[in-house]
């Protein structure tokens, strides 16, 4: 067999090697010609996979090795045979990290009491669940707004989006759809931007699109932290430079999540190809534990990792998908011995926090 991979997928050749003959190009390279004599084909989210690309390909299984699906046509995969894998979740731990490394340098820089502010999580799915858990054991009071659950759970525990978006720290966690019951373009647009006010801070590491960026670069917060962005990598230069943290999505781009993606993708694939599990993958990912001996949220945090430091390397944006594509390796919390008591994953399900 002959491999397509996206060379920015985490471990690709120790990881697929043994399935037969591996290519690799960068994401936004894949195309047609490339992909004509190829039969597995193995993406992040920069390549768009549809009937145009795959179309007279002899391509039969699609892997993605991240969290998000808008780049996919699977109606397409579906009625041409061709299977596909998907690796929702992966990186749902690392962004709840991210966001949690974000409202606690927030705290220190504003000098407010994480204790005395509600958070409204906007979508509780994988990110949002894990997000809701940390930000519990750190004492902050959440409004959790997710439609879809509520309607197959009932009220209890959900509030709507506008009493979600009265919170004093909104963070965005939808999948970007356009139609539906509950399409999530523009969900924070000209029909509710009211209900954000000067002391708000919004942080979106969902998708570009969920906040209409005009809009927000015209009503003042207090502060905005965006992973997300329409049009990467040619973002909106005004809106980041008013931003507190501006990073090139990367929120989910830990270590953890790039290897869970490519071993979810992995599995799926011995299971499409009928090949036994290699023990050894299920174990790259064995760092040295790091002491960190400093004493607060804040400073135990950005001693693990530093995110300012991605705020700070896109300030050319011309940099922004280089720097995307080699990005600084973090690892996880849970990689880290601390003396400040960070909030810990309530269990491991494979090898993500939750």
């Amino acid at each position: 067999m002959k491999l397509m991979i996206d060379d920015s997928v985490w471990g690709f050749e120790k990881i697929f090697s043994d399935f037969g003959e591996i290519v690799t190009l960068p994401g936004r390279q894949i195309d047609r010609q490339s992909l004509l004599d190829c039969d597995i084909l193995i993406v992040r989210s920069r390549t768009r996979v549809d009937k145009e690309l795959l179309q007279g390909t002899k391509v039969q299984f699609v892997g993605s090795t991240v969290a998000g699906l808008d780049h996919i046509d699977e109606a397409y995969l579906l009625e041409n045979n061709i299977t596909f894998a998907s690796a929702q979740g992966c990186n749902a731990n690392a962004v709840a990290e991210y966001v949690i490394s974000a409202i606690s340098n927030l705290a220190h820089d504003y000098s407010f009491d994480l204790s005395k502010k509600t958070l409204g999580i906007i979508g509780v799915g994988n990110v949002g669940t894990r997000l809701y858990f940390k930000a519990k054991q750190l004492g902050i009071t959440t409004l959790l707004n997710d439609p879809p659950r509520q309607e197959i759970e009932g009220k209890e525990g959900f509030v709507d989006l506008n009493t979600a978006l009265s919170a004093d720290i909104i963070s965005f966690h939808t999948p970007l759809t356009f139609s539906g019951s509950h399409p999530t373009y523009n969900l924070l647009g000209g029909h509710n931007f009211e209900l954000i006010t000067q002391d708000t801070i919004v942080i979106n590491t969902a998708r570009g699109g969920i906040i209409d960026e005009d809009l927000w670069l015209k009503n003042k917060t207090k502060a905005n932290v965006i992973d997300c962005w329409e049009e990467e990598p040619y973002i909106n230069t005004k809106l980041q430079s008013s931003a507190y943290w501006a990073t090139p999505h990367i929120a989910g781009h830990s270590i953890d999540a790039k290897y869970m993606g490519s071993y979810m993708i992995y599995k799926d694939l011995c299971s499409f190809t009928k090949t036994p599990l290699n023990n050894e993958v299920e174990h790259l990912i064995n760092p040295a534990v790091v002491a960190i001996n400093e004493i607060t949220l804040h400073e135990t945090l950005n001693a693990i990792y530093p995110f300012i430091d991605d705020d700070l390397a896109i300030k050319n944006i011309l940099k922004f998908e280089d720097y995307r594509r080699n990005y600084p390796d973090r690892f996880e919390w849970r990689h880290f011995q601390t003396r400040f008591d960070i909030p810990k994953a309530k269990k491991i399900v494979g090898f993500i926090d939750v």
